[in-house]
């Protein structure tokens, strides 16, 4: 695994490991650093840029992230995620859309169970600027609250071994800090997405994103700790039919998060079966590359509304030989659908993704 990718938080997840607790002080520059990540970034919005918040060809689309990493190495981190999105139109007679969110997580890792949870609402106003080529030029804000915490119980110490054996009767003589320090977060991007082409057959979004921008202070003891670094993201995306049943995607970001960097982009294909005007069924398969990381390779199913997405990362980094190339396993299962009850307009075709 690269030094200085925003993926070297799994250096601060195996310190948590190690049970020693001066280690977490030790490790709160680490901390400060990186943020979650999943491989199948494209299907995570609020965390990426919230002015794609509601950028989808449907009404609504909810769903839920499952990510294992490391389990080869060492207590492996896990990563759970909750989201739903909707837009809705600013009026009848208007082309704009405010569209919203919210999404809720939990990290977990380590012998005394180190985690993160966090819970990120948000807001964006879809401008149309040209209805024949679907432009929109979106505005989105998130504020999110985080809280870090461990589990002190089962924590370890120098002074609890005696003649090579542990003793958890014996006291550790260590000034335990606090088990849990929370803080505000605030993020905003802004996001275009249009069509170009002969027949405007090709949908493309670029945007960038900020967050942290309250840049909190990290620390368990009542003392200043380390400053949270903002982290900035650029997305980009293309999507494009083959034929009438078949679609090219291609994706792409980058996030910079002080020293840390993640650079991230690959493609899929999907392939679409119309049963009957109302059900349909899509396969997807495609890879991705983490720079100096990993080999993502990507499938997903999906019949009418639902949507099953599986990857793995195969591990290319100085992490392999440890790891054996076996990174993490995600699974994603999304719900897509329309308001029709309300009578919604469909004024806005949102880019093919």
């Amino acid at each position: 695994m690269a030094a200085k990718t925003i993926d070297t938080r799994i250096l601060r997840k195996l310190a948590a490991g190690m049970a020693l607790l001066p280690a977490l002080c030790s490790t709160q520059a680490a901390l400060a650093q990186a943020d979650i990540h999943f491989s199948q970034f494209y299907e995570s919005s609020i965390l990426r840029n919230p002015a794609m918040t509601g950028v989808f060809s449907s009404d609504y689309k909810v769903g839920v992230f499952y990510r294992n990493q490391w389990a080869s190495i060492s207590h492996p981190y896990q990563t759970m995620l909750a989201t739903g999105e909707g837009r809705v139109s600013v009026s009848p007679m208007s082309e704009d859309f405010f569209s919203f969110g919210v999404l809720a997580f939990t990290d977990k890792a380590g012998s005394i169970d180190y985690k993160i949870n966090g819970i990120y609402p948000a807001i964006n106003y879809n401008k149309s600027m040209n209805v024949e080529k679907n432009s929109y030029l979106s505005a989105g804000f998130t504020g999110g609250f985080i809280q870090y915490s461990f589990d002190p119980g089962k924590a370890t110490f120098n002074n609890q071994f005696q003649g090579g054996r542990f003793d958890p009767r014996l006291p550790s003589m260590e000034n335990i800090p606090n088990a849990q320090m929370s803080f505000w977060d605030l993020g905003a991007g802004v996001n275009y997405n249009s069509t170009t082409g002969p027949e405007n057959n090709m949908s493309y979004v670029i945007g960038v994103s900020g967050y942290h921008f309250t840049q909190p202070k990290f620390s368990y003891y009542q003392v200043d700790g380390v400053t949270q670094n903002i982290r900035l993201n650029a997305n980009a995306a293309a999507g494009f039919n083959v034929t009438e049943a078949v679609l090219m995607q291609i994706h792409g970001n980058v996030a910079l998060q002080g020293t840390y960097k993640e650079v991230m982009a690959g493609g899929l294909i999907s392939w679409t079966q119309f049963i009957t005007e109302q059900k349909t069924f899509v396969l997807t398969a495609g890879a991705f590359y983490r720079l100096k990381d990993a080999v993502v390779p990507v499938i997903k199913v999906k019949y009418n509304s639902m949507a099953l997405g599986l990857s793995y990362d195969v591990n290319t980094s100085n992490l392999k030989a440890a790891s054996n190339m076996a990174g993490g396993l995600e699974i994603t299962l999304f719900h897509t659908g329309d308001f029709t009850n309300k009578g919604l307009a469909k004024k806005m075709v949102c880019p093919k993704f």
